[in-house]
């Protein structure tokens, strides 16, 4: 069994301790949401592992594969069902917490 340097062990308590405030929570829900879609994305696609050589190419592989993932997810509702309301964007609750205008193209709000 083995000890870590104290600096380690310092980190550590620090970070357990920020894991009990609300607000690390709230980020954190932010996290584990992108982190499902990560994970589909690299085990249900294949994006290990990009078929092209250079960031265009790759670049390319990433958005049609994205494209497709939509479009699977909206084959999969039923004509009448509406999607889900999004919640607001963190730069639109940014916009919304000093009272500035956004524009109407945005997503709306629920």
């Amino acid at each position: 069994m083995g000890f870590p340097p104290r600096e380690l062990l310092e980190l550590q308590l620090r970070n357990r301790a920020d894991q009990q405030d609300p607000d690390w929570h709230r980020r954190y829900a932010v996290r584990s949401g992108i982190e499902g879609t990560v994970c589909e994305f690299a085990h249900g696609h294949g994006m290990r592992h990009c078929r092209y050589r250079g960031q265009t190419k790759a670049h390319l592989q990433h958005v049609l594969t994205a494209i497709a993932v939509n479009i699977e997810r909206l084959s999969k509702q039923a004509p009448d069902e509406s999607a889900p309301a999004r919640p607001p964007t963190a730069f639109q609750n940014h916009l919304d917490q000093r009272g500035i205008p956004r524009l109407r193209s945005w997503r709306a709000v629920s």
